[in-house]
């Protein structure tokens, strides 16, 4: 546990060492899975209600989230609030989901 706060708290602050990573912290993930994590949790709704809309609000690539490990932390970070229980691997599953469709980073 301490070491997926580690990785979040060095993801939202940017450390140099994840921003050179990019989007490779993707490679492999199950983006099928993602998909369907992204509908069983009910991602859009609660961004929907959190920022108006269609919830869309919540993909602005260029303000809060600015590299691919601060988009995987994000996701973490939401796991851990809601208690969504998700693995490691599901959550890069959603954040590369996410990053393929917003974000593409590279």
């Amino acid at each position: 546990m301490r070491q997926v706060y580690g990785f979040l708290l060095a993801s939202l602050l940017g450390a140099p060492a994840l921003a050179q990573e990019g989007a490779d912290i993707f490679k492999g993930a199950d983006l099928a899975l993602g998909q369907r994590l992204i509908k069983e949790h009910r991602c859009a709704e609660c961004h929907a209600r959190k920022f108006g809309g269609d919830g869309s609000g919540v993909y602005r690539p260029m303000e809060r989230v600015k590299t691919a490990g601060a988009l995987r932390g994000m996701v973490e970070q939401c796991n851990s609030e809601l208690n969504l229980g998700m693995f490691p691997e599901e959550s890069t599953a959603v954040a590369a989901v996410l990053n393929k469709e917003h974000y593409k980073f590279k």
